[in-house]
């Protein structure tokens, strides 16, 4: 089975794109692929969802699946609540990814938010996904200033629950990165005692399919399907 757990220091740092560009090389390679989103917020049904921008990115033959959507900018837990719906425990998340791991070489879960954001009302969360199917979790990070305490604390969970981490891939890398993104470059692997792994460029979300393809092969390194080099691209930016 080969599943991999993305989470977010936060929302809106690139977790779909990253996801989108895992899924292109992986189809690059002919392999089957699928993207898992358990729980969907801040969309009223009907509207395209993060798999849906997958797929436009990724192609067609990237299989998705959405267990629930709920309505409220929320996090997961509060906004079942909130809308009187059964929420996605880890449980049926877990158990979603292993029924498509059968049928699939790739597995991608997509996670709402950061690692520990409620998905449930008994504390559930991403990371008990990730334990209890012993996938390793790749860590999305912003690039600029706070992603250190954001990347680290989240680290320090997986270490603390003995889940491994694929790396850290920052989601949407400026066009004009300030001196604070550029450091990152070599201090986000220190704080998360893991390799940096990926660096999308921002707007690379707005790609057509052959050039978003492109750009992932460039902005993903060889774990993840890609020729990203994290020495050379801090080189390259880091004065």
């Amino acid at each position: 089975m080969s599943v991999i757990v993305l989470t977010g220091t936060g929302t809106g740092v690139g977790k779909t794109v990253v996801t989108a560009a895992i899924a292109t090389l992986a189809l690059a390679r002919r392999r089957s692929v699928a993207v898992l989103k358990p729980a969907q917020t801040g969309l009223p049904p009907g509207e395209p969802g993060d798999v849906d921008d997958v797929g436009r990115l990724a192609g067609d033959d990237v299989t998705t699946w959405e267990l629930a959507r709920f309505g409220e900018p929320l996090a997961p837990g509060t906004a079942a609540r909130r809308a009187g719906i059964l929420p996605v425990t880890p449980s049926q998340a877990a158990a979603a990814a292993v029924e498509l791991s059968r049928g699939h070489d790739d597995v991608l879960v997509e996670g709402a938010g950061g690692l520990l954001v409620p998905m449930d009302d008994n504390g559930g969360t991403l990371a008990d996904v990730a334990w209890s199917i012993g996938a390793p979790v790749l860590i999305v990070a912003a690039a600029g200033l706070g992603t250190l305490n954001a990347t680290a604390l989240t680290a320090e969970v997986l270490r603390r629950r003995g889940i491994e981490c694929a790396g850290v891939v920052v989601g949407s890398w400026p066009a004009e990165p300030d001196l604070a993104a550029r450091c990152n470059l070599d201090d986000l692997p220190l704080v998360a005692d893991a390799p940096l792994v990926g660096a999308l460029p921002e707007q690379a979300g707005s790609l057509g399919r052959d050039g978003f393809r492109t750009v992932a092969r460039a902005s993903l390194g060889p774990s993840l399907g890609g020729e990203f080099d994290a020495n050379g691209f801090a080189a390259a930016h880091v004065a």
